[in-house]
């Protein structure tokens, strides 16, 4: 996986996108990921890795500051094509390793299916954890190697199904380690497919 194979398969994968992870239980774990975060009017909000803009429609009408990013400008476009007349949200072209904000500059942040995309899942979390301000939440609802096992079957398939765009086979835990002293865990719970899918909601101490 690198970002330059990553543009090529999200552009292939823009229009085709919201029918498999904007449908059915992908839908319904979507609004689990983001209930209970408590955003109020006025508040800077990041999509990291924003994709077709399937979480916008949760997150609109609240008065929120929002920016979305993504790697790919076809996935983008389609993300703009969801917001509602009226509402305002900055869209930028942007490496999710390579956050062009401030330290602190945002009160929530959130990552969904992304950590298990990028080619450095450790610096974009690196980078998540760093612009988010201190007090403010980190939302991440992806994919990882349940009690940070790889199933031989997992094993066998991970390098195949990386040619799609993703990891199979990342350890969440492995990649908080090196943050444990600047968020804590506030939530984790299992979402789809045994476990795989979590919710995961971590917040800047």
């Amino acid at each position: 996986m690198n970002n330059r194979w990553n543009k090529i398969i999200y552009k292939l994968w823009a229009p085709l996108y919201d029918r498999v992870f904007n449908a059915g239980a992908f839908a319904r774990a979507r609004v689990k990921a983001l209930s209970g975060l408590d955003l109020k009017p006025g508040q800077r909000v990041l999509l990291v890795g924003a994709g077709t803009g399937a979480d916008l429609p949760l997150l609109s009408g609240r008065g929120l500051l929002i920016t979305a990013i993504d790697l790919s400008p076809e996935m983008l476009a389609e993300a703009r094509a969801k917001v509602k007349a009226g509402e305002d949200i900055t869209f930028l072209e942007m490496d999710a390793q390579n956050l062009r904000f401030g330290d602190e500059a945002l009160d929530a942040v959130i990552a969904n299916l992304i950590v298990s995309v990028v080619p450095d899942a450790e610096r974009c979390l690196q980078e998540v954890v760093r612009v988010t301000s201190r007090g403010g939440s980190i939302v991440i609802f992806d994919k990882f190697a349940p009690n940070g096992r790889v199933s031989p079957v997992m094993k066998a398939l991970r390098p195949l199904i990386s040619l799609l765009g993703t990891d199979i086979g990342r350890d969440f835990n492995q990649l908080f380690l090196p943050h444990q002293d600047q968020v804590s865990i506030k939530e984790d719970q299992p979402l789809l497919m045994r476990g795989m899918y979590r919710k995961i909601v971590l917040m800047k101490q």
